[in-house]
């Protein structure tokens, strides 16, 4: 499970539906519908949150917005869209944005490089809006996986 802090627009197809499978299923797991995945570290901002289905939910929005400006169909029935924005947010570290970034490219380097080089002129990571940046480093809870070095300078 990957819930990425990034804006999903950064994504390519295969992983704006990936994330949309996934959100849905820590929908799932927030609501005690599911045995599995309760522990998944991805949800501990959730779980920290004041709201955490009203997070979700939020988060989830915006993934389907991203898909109807692709022109994706996305069963809007299957989410609980908030009439307004969530009040307030979740906070994330640049840190952990540009990981998450620099992790979301080396996968584009492998299965769409159209996507990566679209990336490649990003100097401003923008975040899903249901997360607000602050200074920091990668996250607690985030699994790091070793990344060869990249080309990539800021």
């Amino acid at each position: 499970m990957r819930l990425w802090s990034l804006h999903p627009k950064y994504l390519d197809a295969k992983g704006l539906v990936a994330l949309w499978r996934e959100a849905l299923l820590a929908r799932k797991v927030l609501e005690n519908k599911t045995r599995g995945y309760k522990h998944h570290p991805q949800l501990v901002r959730f779980y920290t949150s004041d709201n955490p289905l009203g997070f979700i939910n939020s988060f989830l929005r915006e993934v389907y917005n991203e898909a109807c400006l692709r022109g994706y169909t996305f069963d809007k029935t299957k989410i609980d869209i908030p009439p307004q924005s969530q009040n307030g947010f979740i906070t994330v570290t640049d840190g952990q944005l540009q990981y998450e970034f620099d992790f979301l490219q080396q996968k584009l380097l492998k299965r769409d490089v159209k996507k990566y080089e679209e990336n490649l002129v990003v100097s401003d990571i923008a975040v899903n809006p249901v997360f607000k940046v602050i200074p920091g480093g990668i996250a607690d809870w985030e699994k790091v996986k070793p990344m060869p070095d990249t080309d990539r300078t800021f």
